[in-house]
């Protein structure tokens, strides 16, 4: 039979049926074995059942009541054994994923190449995420030259977005971005689940310039966890505003998107590397991605099959049974009466 096909989900239940014959078998052979005897000279016919025992000898030799009752029991054990068949695959109640965003807060983000500039787009681009998190637990890191934990893994999507606005460069004491701090902070909030799909969002403009910097990218595939980059920014840049950093010999420095770096980093990331647009789409690829990956691993790791209960088939009639039995009750009532 194939897995799709009738079944149930408790089927010690149908052993209930096998006291309908033993029923049917006692009520058979319980009766009397003379109908009529020597009393039957000397009382009137209508008084034998109250000699014999049998008060209510037309209710107990209703055929049709006692048929009416064993369907009824045959009903209701079907009804616990729990019949179903076909399924439907759905997400776990538990989100099977979890998502780190480290958002790149350091000076060269406030540049306005992209409008309104890198950080507030990269503000919306977050914004836009947990809009249409499917169930995905979030966390978020803050990071430039020293990496912050802005809110844990969480289920929490309304707490994560009243904390964007406040996020801003001016937080920002020391000049420079570095990625690996934050990288190994991201870690240790996914920590060591392996049943979990695991994620790492990077949205920043990138110019890293760290060593051994794609060796952490490569401690966290090899943990299974996956690396994606949503690039802010474009490969013109702008200038960096002079209050947010050093300035030497009079020159402010400038900025621009170095795509190469970060592609580098999202393939030994194992991941997704995109540039951010002004439209939704790119969010929404890094989330279905998650979820494929995440429905890949309950696939290999824990059940996600919903089974379509069908208990509710048997009740019907059964109620209807009842309500026959309890009708018929009734009127046997008004009728001794």
């Amino acid at each position: 039979m194939p897995d799709t096909g009738l079944h149930f989900a408790q089927p010690w239940w149908l052993l209930a049926l096998l006291l309908l014959p033993l029923i049917w078998l006692w009520l058979r052979y319980s009766r009397p074995l003379k109908r009529q005897g020597l009393e039957s000279r000397y009382a009137d016919a209508d008084l034998l059942p109250y000699l014999t025992g049998e008060v209510r000898g037309r209710q107990q030799n209703n055929t049709s009541v006692l048929a009416a009752w064993m369907l009824t029991w045959a009903l209701f054990s079907i009804a616990m054994a729990g019949p179903r068949w076909d399924y439907e695959r759905i997400s776990a109640f538990q989100p099977a994923a979890e998502l780190v965003i480290l958002l790149d807060i350091s000076a060269s983000m406030n540049i306005s190449d992209v409008r309104p500039s890198r950080l507030a787009r990269a503000r919306q681009e977050i914004q836009d995420l947990l809009r249409l998190n499917p169930g995905i637990r979030v966390g978020l890191i803050a990071f430039a030259t020293v990496a912050h934990v802005v809110a844990p893994v969480t289920e929490d999507m309304e707490t994560l977005k009243r904390v964007l606005p406040s996020l801003s460069t001016e937080l920002v004491r020391l000049p420079g971005s570095r990625l690996g701090n934050a990288l190994e902070k991201a870690g240790l909030l996914l920590g060591q689940d392996e049943q979990l799909s695991r994620h790492i969002l990077l949205i920043t403009d990138g110019d890293f310039d760290e060593p051994k910097l794609l060796e952490k990218v490569d401690e966290l595939a090899a943990k299974n966890i996956h690396l994606h980059v949503l690039a802010v920014g474009t490969e013109g840049g702008g200038l960096v505003p002079e209050r947010f950093v050093y300035t030497a010999g009079g020159r402010t420095p400038v900025s621009r998107l170095n795509i190469p770096q970060l592609e580098n980093i999202a393939k030994h990331g194992k991941g997704l590397f995109q540039v951010a647009d002004y439209h939704e789409k790119d969010v929404k690829k890094v989330l279905d991605l998650i979820i494929a990956d995440a429905d890949q691993q309950q696939m290999e790791e824990m059940p996600t099959r919903v089974w379509n209960e069908r208990f509710y088939l048997p009740l019907i009639p059964a109620i209807f049974l009842i309500m026959y039995l309890f009708g018929r009750s009734n009127r046997f009532a008004r009728g001794a009466s």
